[in-house]
C-alpha cells in the first residue's frame, strides 16, 4: 500500500519549540509504523519561507529575506534530524522547484476557471508609506474579542479578512491604518463548499474532534473567497501580466509544498494523489486545521477533480509550558536546539508522546519531564533491558541462552503488536505508549516472578529458559518501540544483533552472542528543575 504522511511546514521566522515538535511528532511515529510494515511511504514537510515577517525580521538585522529563511530553515533541519525525524524529504518555499511549480499549478486553477481579479480596498499604512500585509494588521477578533491577525485568530483559530478586526492598528508603527483601492486575484474558495461539506461527512469518524469542530463551523458561516496575491516584497512572483509587482499570497503556495515536495522525491508521485487505496495523513496543530481541511482541500479541487483529499487529519491541541500558554514574543518556551543539547532525543519524544496535545491542550512541566524520564523510561524500560543483558553478560559470558518462548507470552506479544497497529493508525498514540509500557512492566514482573538469580544455581534449564524469554520480551519491544523511541530501539537491536525488521513478532532462535551493552538512559538529576526553571524565566 502507498502511505502518504504530510507534516505541517513551520514557519522560518524563528526557531523551533517543543510546541511545534509535539504537533508534528506523530507524523513521524506514523511514517516508520508503516514503513515496518512494508508500505511505500512518502513523508514531507519544509520550511515556510516566504511573507513579511520574514522581511521585516531581514530589515531589522540588515540581512535579506533568504538569508533568514535559509538560517532556520538550516537551524530546523538540524532539530528534525537531532530529533530522528525520518523524513523521506524536507524542502524549503524559497526553492526553485517549489516557486516553479507554484506558478504552474496557479495557472492551472487560474485556466479552470478558480482564479478572478476583484478591485478591493486593502489597508494602507499612511506612516510606513505601504500597504499592510494581514499579518501586520492587529486589533480585536470579531468571534472571540481577543487580539487577532489580519489573517488569523491565534485564540480561536478564526480565519479572518483585515477588514473584518475591530479597531485595527499597524503592527510595524502602532498606527490606524486607512483603506485604499488595489487590484488583486482571488480563489473562488466558496465553489468548494459542498466538496467541504462532503468531505467532512465522509471523514467526521476519522478526523479529530477538533478538525471536525472548526471545519463544520466555518462551513456553518460560508467559505468566503480569498486574495490570492498580495502587495509584498518577498515571496513567489505572480506569472499573470499586470501582476508583476505583486507575491503570490503564503497561504496559497505554502500547502502546496506537498504537491511540490511530492514531484521532487518521486517519479510516480502522482500515484500517491490519484490512487483510491493509497492512504494519506495530514499531521499539523490545531491552528493550522482550516489550512488542511478546508484550503488545501478546495486548492486539490481546483487543479484537478481526481486528487484524493485529506484523509486522516492529526490536528493537536495546545501545548502549556509550566501552566501558561506558550509564547514566543515573550519568550516562553522551550526551544528545540537548545533542549537536545541537553537532553536524549528519545526522552523527548517519549514525554510528548506520552503527554502530548493529543486531543485536548496538555502542559509540559520540568519536574514531570524529569520525573516520568526517571520513573518509566530509566525505572522500567532502561532497568528492563540492562539488568537483563548485564545478567547474561556477567552470567552467560555474553551467549543468549536457548530456550521455549512461553505461549502465554507469545500470544500477549502478538495481541500488543495488533492493538499497537490499530492505534497508531487511529492517531491514538497516547494508548499507544501505554500497551507498550504495560508489556515493558510484564516483562520486568516476569523476571521478578522468575528469580533468575537464583535458578541459575539451583535449575540452570529454568534459569535459561527464563532469560530466553525476557530476551524475545526486549527484542519484541525494539520492534513495538521503533516508530517512538528509534534512537534506543536501534541500541537494543544492535547489542542482540538484530539486522532486519518488520512489523510483528520477531522470532529469537537466531540470536547468539551480545554485542557489548550500553545504558539506554541516564539518570537525570533532580536539581536541573530549579535550573530548567531559572533558564525559563530568564534567570539563566
Amino acid at each position: 500500500m502507498k502511505v502518504f504522511i504530510g507534516g505541517a511546514w513551520p514557519y522560518a521566522n524563528g526557531s523551533l519549540h517543543l510546541g511545534h515538535i509535539a504537533a508534528l511528532l506523530p507524523g513521524d511515529v506514523l511514517a516508520r509504523y508503516h514503513r515496518l510494515k512494508g508500505d511505500d511511504v512518502l513523508y514531507v514537510s519544509g520550511s515556510d519561507c516566504h511573507g513579511s515577517p520574514i522581511a521585516l525580521r531581514g530589515k531589522k538585522e540588515k540581512k535579506s529575506p533568504k538569508e533568514i529563511a535559509e538560517r532556520y530553515h538550516s537551524e530546523f533541519k538540524k532539530s528534525f534530524n537531532g530529533l530522528d525525524f525520518s523524513y523521506d524529504y524536507y524542502g524549503a518555499t524559497y526553492d526553485k522547484e517549489h516557486s516553479n511549480e507554484v506558478k504552474r499549478l496557479l495557472t492551472i486553477i487560474k485556466e479552470n476557471g478558480y482564479i478572478y481579479e476583484k478591485e478591493s480596498e486593502q489597508f494602507y499604512c499612511k506612516s510606513c508609506d505601504e500597504f499592510l500585509a494581514d499579518r501586520f494588521i492587529e486589533g480585536e477578533c470579531p468571534q472571540c474579542g481577543l487580539t487577532a491577525r489580519g489573517d488569523q485568530c491565534d485564540y480561536c483559530s478564526k480565519l479572518l479578512a483585515p477588514t473584518e478586526l475591530i479597531n485595527p492598528v499597524c503592527k510595524n508603527c502602532g498606527e490606524s491604518p486607512i483603506l485604499r483601492k488595489t487590484k488583486h486575484l482571488y480563489f473562488k474558495l466558496s465553489a468548494f463548499q459542498e466538496d467541504i461539506e462532503k468531505l467532512v461527512k465522509d471523514n467526521k469518524n476519522i478526523w479529530r474532534e477538533n478538525a471536525v469542530n472548526q471545519t463544520l463551523s466555518y462551513l456553518n458561516e460560508g467559505l468566503h473567497d480569498r486574495a490570492v496575491t498580495r502587495d509584498l516584497s518577498w515571496g513567489i512572483d505572480v506569472p499573470f501580466e499586470g501582476y508583476e509587482k505583486k507575491k503570490i499570497y503564503v497561504w496559497i503556495e505554502a500547502v502546496c509544498g506537498y504537491l511540490t515536495a511530492s514531484l521532487n522525491v518521486r517519479e510516480d508521485w502522482r500515484e500517491f494523489w490519484q490512487e483510491n487505496d493509497v492512504k494519506n495523513y495530514f499531521v499539523h496543530g490545531k491552528d493550522n486545521i482550516p489550512f488542511h481541511t478546508i484550503i488545501f482541500p478546495s486548492i486539490l479541487k481546483g487543479i484537478n477533480q481526481e486528487f484524493k483529499l485529506p484523509e486522516r487529519v492529526i490536528s493537536s491541541e495546545y501545548l502549556t509550558i509550566e501552566g501558561k500558554k506558550l509564547s514566543t514574543s515573550r519568550n516562553w518556551a522551550i526551544w528545540v536546539d537548545d533542549f537536545i543539547k541537553r537532553y536524549n532525543s528519545d526522552s523527548l519524544r517519549y514525554y510528548l508522546l506520552a503527554n502530548g496535545p493529543e486531543r485536548r491542550d496538555s502542559d509540559f512541566s520540568w519536574n514531570d519531564f524529569v520525573n516520568r524520564h526517571n520513573g518509566e523510561l530509566l525505572g522500567a524500560f532502561g532497568n528492563l533491558v540492562n539488568r537483563t543483558l548485564l545478567y547474561i553478560e556477567k552470567s552467560f559470558d555474553n551467549i543468549i541462552p536457548s530456550g521455549k518462548v512461553n505461549e502465554e507470552i507469545r500470544q500477549l506479544t502478538v495481541d500488543v503488536f495488533k492493538r499497537v497497529g490499530e492505534k497508531i493508525e487511529n492517531g491514538e498514540f497516547k494508548k499507544c505508549v501505554e500497551e507498550i509500557f504495560n508489556y515493558v512492566r510484564y516483562g520486568n514482573k516476569y523476571f521478578d516472578t522468575e528469580t533468575p538469580w537464583i535458578t541459575f544455581k539451583e535449575d540452570r534449564e529454568k534459569c535459561n529458559n527464563s532469560i530466553h524469554n525476557i530476551v524475545y520480551i526486549i527484542a519484541n519491544l525494539s520492534i513495538l518501540l521503533e516508530p517512538f523511541l528509534p534512537k534506543s530501539s536501534k541500541e537494543i537491536r544492535r547489542e542482540l544483533g538484530i539486522d532486519i525488521i518488520n512489523w510483528g513478532e520477531i522470532n529469537i532462535d537466531g540470536l547468539n552472542k551480545l554485542n557489548g551493552v550500553n545504558k539506554l538512559f541516564d539518570r537525570i538529576d533532580k536539581k536541573v528543575i530549579e535550573e530548567e526553571l531559572k533558564r525559563l524565566n530568564g534567570e539563566n
